[in-house]
């Protein structure tokens, strides 16, 4: 590895950052670039839907480093700086400025996008998606002005920022096409927990609709019309119905993308020279046997460290279990592990839901696929073993608060 190599990082946001830090921290002293086509350095996700968006964190929190690091390590940052292409041949990624960053080696943080609405009225204002820091920092203005407002979409963005609205006094409606939120991910059991918990909260949770069009007046919407012909007030409208991988870079350059850009467990693409991480990435997981792509800030925060040692020629593995977390109300959990949907037999509860203090345990022949602690802190390192144990376990045991989970295995 030579001093006078190149390497670019394309996307910069978490993943890009940690991909940086991580080569230096490794002893690359060559170039490295950061390409990013917002003109914010790179920031945490999380907060957005969480505190930062709630104003209990301050804006400087959710930068990943300080302003000055970036210069102090030597890592410079190209800002509202689109990629628009990658010349394989010639080696270079091509910006939307006309501009070229040449590289020896090359890592993808693309990321992900939200997927849109394409009903009538999806272009009114007040109608909001978030992700970025700007969409926030908007969607907390609305706030500020007392909206009412329509969540579409159940998911975790989707019941994190709905939380964040009845924190901020406001009425608020979730719109969600399931019989339950969460349902997919969590199946029934653990969903109708999240669906008592908005209710207890004052959420207005419309189960099984679907969403006809946003309808508005003066060109600011004014509320959502079901199918059935109802009508949802709202002078906000928040959309959270799913991400979508950024690929398009990659499907330009000839990579081979699969719901993702398709990368080894060492983070490697169908072209040894460049990587990808992060949301962007559908991985082969040496645990699990298959590739799976997390869209999770947890994959953000340490896959970049292997993608590093990768790009450096070091036999690094990715191999944790994913992990990701949610604050939503009085309830603070952990999910560690990966359950397919309808890919497991049986849901095991440790301590009592009710009781708003549990870990639930998704299982498959007595095994351990994923556990979801709520309320209950310190285990996720005890519920990693017993997923990677892969051994069938007393489920009884498994059940029981008095029997450490340190003593299953």
């Amino acid at each position: 590895m030579t001093n006078d190599q190149k390497f670019v990082i394309v996307g910069a946001g978490l993943a890009g950052a940690k991909a940086a830090e991580a080569l230096r921290a490794e002893g690359f002293t060559g170039s490295i670039t950061l390409i990013g086509d917002e003109p914010h350095r790179p920031y945490e996700r999380p907060p957005l839907s969480k505190g930062y968006l709630q104003g209990s964190s301050d804006r400087e929190t959710v930068f990943v480093h300080p302003e000055d690091w970036y210069r102090e390590q030597n890592v410079k940052l190209r800002l509202g700086a689109a990629a628009q292409r990658i010349d394989r041949d010639d080696r270079v990624v091509v910006l939307a400025d006309g501009s070229s960053v040449p590289y020896d080696k090359l890592l993808l943080t693309t990321g992900s996008s939200p997927r849109r609405l394409s009903i009538s009225g999806g272009d009114l204002e007040g109608v909001e998606y978030l992700r970025s820091i700007d969409d926030s920092e908007r969607i907390q203005d609305h706030f500020a002005k007392g909206a009412r407002v329509a969540v579409i979409g159940a998911g975790w963005i989707g019941l994190e920022t709905a939380a964040a609205a009845r924190a901020a006094g406001l009425e608020v409606t979730v719109l969600e096409a399931a019989e339950l939120p969460l349902q997919r991910v969590l199946g029934d059991e653990v969903a109708q927990i999240f669906a008592d918990l908005h209710e207890r909260n004052g959420v207005a949770l419309r189960l099984g609709v679907q969403v006809d069009q946003l309808v508005g007046r003066d060109g600011h919407v004014t509320g959502v019309r079901l199918a059935d012909g109802s009508m949802v007030p709202a002078d906000l409208v928040l959309v959270g119905v799913g991400i979508a991988p950024n690929v398009s870079l990659a499907e330009q350059a000839g990579l081979e993308v699969d719901n993702g850009i398709v990368v080894d467990e060492h983070l490697r693409t169908s072209d040894p020279d460049i990587f990808a991480a992060g949301d962007v990435a559908n991985a082969h997981h040496p645990v699990l046997g298959k590739r799976i792509r997390v869209e999770h800030w947890a994959n953000a925060l340490n896959q970049p460290a292997v993608a590093a040692k990768s790009m450096l020629g070091t036999d690094a593995t990715y191999d944790r279990s994913p992990y990701f977390y949610s604050d939503q109300f009085d309830l603070g959990m952990e999910y560690t592990g990966y359950a397919d949907p309808g890919d497991y037999d049986r849901v095991v509860f440790r301590g009592d839901p009710a009781s708003g203090e549990f870990i639930a345990f998704w299982t498959k022949q007595g095994r351990v696929l994923a556990g979801m602690n709520v309320n209950v802190w310190d285990v996720t390192d005890d519920i990693k073993a017993l997923i990677n144990s892969q051994e069938a376990l007393d489920l009884e045991a498994l059940a029981d608060p008095d029997t450490p989970l340190s003593a299953l295995l």
